[in-house]
């Protein structure tokens, strides 16, 4: 959590940048304009017109109109304000009994400084950056001294973004060290107040998500899914601390996620549901599996391979108007295209095969009416002569 150290080396750290506080704050707020004053908030603060004062009675004004707030209490030469607020802000001047201006300040009024909120981060082993927030708003112009410890108890700068001031960055940070301290010191014209948070490199890492996820189809195969990303921009590429992913997927519509791990760069999917989309989202983290997984990547679909459909032959319209044809040339010149003799030729082979089987069938039908035919003369014959056989016997005498 951050807070003053209760270590005597936290003290001594203190103690230096107080130290060097108090000089930069001279310094700072000496910039500002010589006819600024600063209070406190809640507080009573005095005005004194300083120069040219007679001894007589003064005029006091703010925002060049003599009324002045209720709790005020004029004297000879000075003005206090009791239990100041925001609205007592503003302009002060006092003139002498002829109106003549002899002094002018601008009263800013504001609170001490507070300690800060330190948040710190890293996306590769090269930088840690730090961002702290105002427990207190002061009302105050504000400045901070950042700073780091590290484990052998030097004190080295947090190199600060002069567009970004509560924001500062270490560059190689010794990632085999076990902790480091972080100084953050707030300066305004009222006083200074320092924070220190101690942080642990390798829990602080967490790379940023992988780019340029991509599912493909793998032709040929409609359960496979090919999917490939990058290295995030914010980890070199050529680092000798390398990343380890994991990939997750799912068919459009589930609510459970299949996981996988990798080393690589890509990743095939074996058993993707053929013929729908599937979701796909990837992870990193250090190969050694110092600090935290990133955030997913953001959320891509993808198909597996479908086998192609064949094309429905379509006809193309005419590109000229049709003519009546001149059938006398057609008959002796126009030749059949293969498609069409192809088709004559199925018809006649069609056609001498009913011819063939017509012929067998009339064929065979004749073998049995001749046959039929000869039978049927036999057995006339046998029975004429029967009946011959008959009428001889019965002429003959008893």
């Amino acid at each position: 959590m951050p807070g003053k150290a209760p270590c005597p080396g936290g003290l001594i750290v203190i103690g230096i940048m107080a130290l060097c506080a108090a000089h930069t704050r001279s310094e700072i707020w000496s910039n500002e304009v010589s006819d600024t004053e600063y209070g406190k908030l809640g507080s009573n603060v005095t005005l004194v017109c300083k120069p040219s004062w007679t001894g007589y009675p003064v005029e006091w004004r703010l925002n060049g109109s003599a009324v002045l707030p209720r709790q005020t209490l004029p004297s000879n030469s000075t003005l206090t304000l009791i239990n100041t607020d925001l609205s007592m802000e503003g302009n002060y001047s006092c003139l002498d009994q002829k109106g003549n201006l002899l002094w002018a300040t601008k009263l800013r009024l504001g609170h001490l400084p507070g300690l800060v909120s330190i948040s710190c981060w890293m996306f590769n082993h090269h930088s840690l950056h730090c961002f702290w927030e105002q427990s207190v708003k002061t009302h105050l112009p504000t400045k901070y001294l950042a700073s780091y410890r590290d484990w052998s108890n030097r004190v080295e700068p947090c190199l600060q973004d002069s567009s970004r001031p509560n924001k500062c960055t270490i560059l190689d940070p010794s990632t085999w060290q076990h902790y480091h301290t972080i100084n953050i010191t707030e300066l305004n014209p009222l006083g200074t107040e320092t924070t220190l948070a101690r942080v642990q490199l390798h829990d602080l890492l967490k790379p940023d998500p992988p780019e340029e996820v991509t599912p493909e189809a793998v032709v040929g195969h409609p359960r496979r899914l090919l999917v490939r990303w990058r290295y995030p921009s914010s980890w070199p590429l050529h680092d000798s601390y390398p990343l380890c992913f994991q990939l997750r997927y799912r068919p459009l519509g589930s609510i459970h996620w299949s996981l996988v791990n990798s080393s690589q760069l890509s990743l095939v999917i074996t058993d993707a549901l053929a013929a729908h989309a599937h979701q796909v989202q990837v992870q990193a983290m250090d190969a050694l599996l110092y600090g935290h997984w990133s955030d997913w990547s953001r959320e891509v679909q993808g198909w597996p391979w479908r086998e192609p459909k064949p094309d429905p032959e379509v006809s193309e319209p005419p590109d000229e108007i049709p003519t009546i044809p001149d059938y006398t040339e057609m008959e002796s010149s126009t030749t059949r295209s293969p498609d069409a003799d192809g088709v004559a030729y199925r018809s006649l082979g069609v056609l001498i095969s009913l011819g063939l089987f017509a012929g067998v069938f009339l064929s065979i039908l004749s073998a049995l009416i001749v046959f039929l035919w000869v039978r049927q003369r036999q057995r006339g014959g046998i029975t004429k002569q029967e009946l011959t056989s008959m009428v001889k016997m019965k002429s003959l005498p008893l």
